[in-house]
């Protein structure tokens, strides 16, 4: 399954350089005697670039922390990852599907909020941004995507709410972390246990996801021939995984050893 993780990686960063070369480059801002990089436009365009970086580094960082067995840690990444992807459908959709709402000027503005370079007072310089509720993200494209106005199951919370506890260390996440013969806790990650090859399933979900984050960027920009060969790689990723899974679903991880958890 690594194999797939990686040739996706691969796939993924390449569309990523391709689609940032669509932009003005981000600028050099003077910040006290050194300087940092700033967008010059601050637009829809601009902030999905930055999206995308986070999410194929994100998954970039997932791969290191299966190969190393830090699944407890991954569960925390992927509850980054959840929001990242739909932050990304959520700007990409207004373009595509639908138009630019208010909501989407708030997430902007909140989004581009710069408390480093921000001048004024200290109490100015680190005031708390007027975020866009997760909620109404989360209703905004259930309506656009599925013509949904009420999810009765409430399936985003329902995930949030599962990594979150991971996020924020919950005793019954943590647990997970215990066990063996003797049982003792896996401070220095989870490697050979049983435990890697659910998370390694579970990491499939983020990757694909991942390409059709990368798709709907991709439309945006309307970049026609990267979409279509996007489409076509994710349908390949579909049936190589399902092989890759059925036959050696850890394969390139660590193994699983008699030492059970």
């Amino acid at each position: 399954m690594r194999k797939l993780f990686l040739q996706t990686l691969t796939v993924m960063t390449n569309a990523f350089r391709r689609l940032e070369s669509h932009l003005d480059p981000p600028v050099r801002v003077a910040l006290e005697d050194s300087f940092v990089y700033r967008y010059r436009e601050k637009g829809i365009p601009q902030a999905l670039i930055q999206k995308l970086a986070r999410n194929i580094s994100g998954l970039n960082a997932i791969d290191l922390l299966l190969v190393n067995g830090f699944v407890q840690e991954q569960g925390v990444l992927q509850r980054t990852l959840d929001e990242i992807h739909e932050d990304i459908l959520f700007l990409a959709i207004a373009v595509t599907n639908d138009k630019i709402t208010d909501r989407h000027k708030q997430y902007l503005e909140a989004f581009y909020d710069d408390p480093v370079l921000r001048a004024g007072s200290h109490v100015e310089r680190f005031r708390k941004p007027n975020l866009l509720p997760r909620k109404k993200i989360h209703a905004y494209v259930r309506r656009v995507m599925h013509g949904e106005t009420h999810d009765p199951h409430q399936i985003e919370e329902v995930v949030s709410a599962a990594y979150s506890g991971y996020v924020h260390a919950a005793s019954p996440h943590i647990m997970d972390m215990y066990g063996g013969d003797p049982p003792y806790f896996h401070v220095a990650g989870m490697a050979s246990t049983e435990r890697i090859a659910g998370h390694v399933h579970d990491a499939w979900n983020y990757f694909y996801r991942g390409l059709l984050s990368t798709a709907a960027v991709a439309k945006v920009f309307g970049d026609a021939p990267l979409v279509k060969a996007l489409y076509e790689y994710t349908a390949k990723f579909e049936v190589q995984s399902g092989k890759s899974y059925s036959e050696q679903r850890t394969e390139g991880f660590a193994q699983k050893t008699s030492d059970a958890i």
